[in-house]
């Protein structure tokens, strides 16, 4: 797999914990001060115990000063794509740019049918992806009226607005070919599944997808960022060496920078999210310990 030379990058996969939503910022806060790049928001609107990712991603920002938040990934189904532009803009703009569209098809489709949205097939949901892309990118381009008449979406005349303070990126979850040739195609990124759903070597074949796609569209792969997230736990010692089956790192700092390097000049992700607990030791391991590391070694690699 190609290193595409990005520069790496380091997010946390936060969860919208409504039981006690203050700690959820609170943990925000303390990766804004410990200086990761960005912080990835599950998006489950259907699911009673999260709070709404985008009134939070709203409050992480008024309370944060420089890292860039996103939805991981928001569920498209019952976010109206015009609607969702508008939020999104909104967010960037009193965030001074710090704000970024993750976007899915809705993997829960029946969860989200049951909580208002349309009736979806996959395929279905793969289709009215596609049509919003291009709402939101027309949204925020400066197009002073839209009019589609689209499979899942019709728009007479819509008046989009506010633009966005910069260029959202429209970062796609993706897992299944259609999916992964459509982040190919016409996404700014890439949000992998969880390294236990999609361990390192099924990456490496999904990337290989996305780029063979990205090229017949006349597209550069290396325009289209690659997220990975990364489950796991710090250990005094590694239960095995590393492998590109694993669904986790387990092990001490040092083994999860020799992993992370692998991941990103071998497999090819420019940002790594750690999925873990809410631990502040953990969070502060990583920033502290792991990110200088791997920055340091694949900067090296790249020369």
């Amino acid at each position: 797999m190609a290193d595409y030379g990005r520069r790496i990058e380091f997010a946390y996969f936060l969860s919208p914990d409504a039981d006690d939503p203050e700690a959820v910022v609170e943990t925000a806060r303390l990766a804004d001060r410990l200086g990761y790049d960005l912080l990835g928001i599950q998006d489950h609107p259907y699911q009673r115990r999260h709070l709404d990712s985008l009134a939070l991603a709203g409050v992480i920002l008024a309370r944060t000063e420089r890292v860039r938040v996103f939805n991981a990934v928001a569920n498209l189904p019952l976010r109206p794509p015009a609607v969702f532009a508008k939020a999104a803009a909104t967010l960037d703009l009193l965030s001074g740019g710090r704000f970024e569209a993750g976007l899915g098809g809705g993997g829960y489709l029946d969860a989200a049918h049951a909580m208002g949205a349309p009736a979806l097939t996959p395929g279905e949901s793969i289709e009215a992806l596609e049509e919003a892309i291009a709402i939101l990118r027309a949204s925020w381009n400066g197009a002073r009226s839209l009019r589609l008449d689209g499979r899942h979406y019709q728009l007479a005349g819509a008046r989009p607005g506010p633009p966005p303070a910069h260029q959202i990126g429209i970062w796609l979850g993706a897992a299944k070919p259609r999916a992964l040739a459509l982040t190919g195609r016409l996404a700014d990124g890439w949000v992998a599944p969880l390294m236990n759903y999609q361990p390192p070597a099924d990456a490496a074949k999904a990337q290989a997808v996305i780029d063979a796609a990205a090229r017949e569209a006349d597209r550069d792969p290396r325009e289209i960022r690659r997220i990975y997230n990364i489950p796991g736990a710090f250990a005094p010692t590694a239960p095995a060496p590393a492998s590109d089956t694993d669904q986790t790192i387990v092990g001490p700092p040092d083994h999860w920078v020799e992993v992370l390097t692998h991941l990103a000049l071998d497999i090819g992700f420019d940002t790594v999210m750690l999925a873990t607990e809410p631990d502040p030791e953990t969070l502060r391991t990583f920033a502290e310990e792991v990110a200088p590391a791997v920055r340091e070694r694949v900067g090296a690699a790249r020369g």
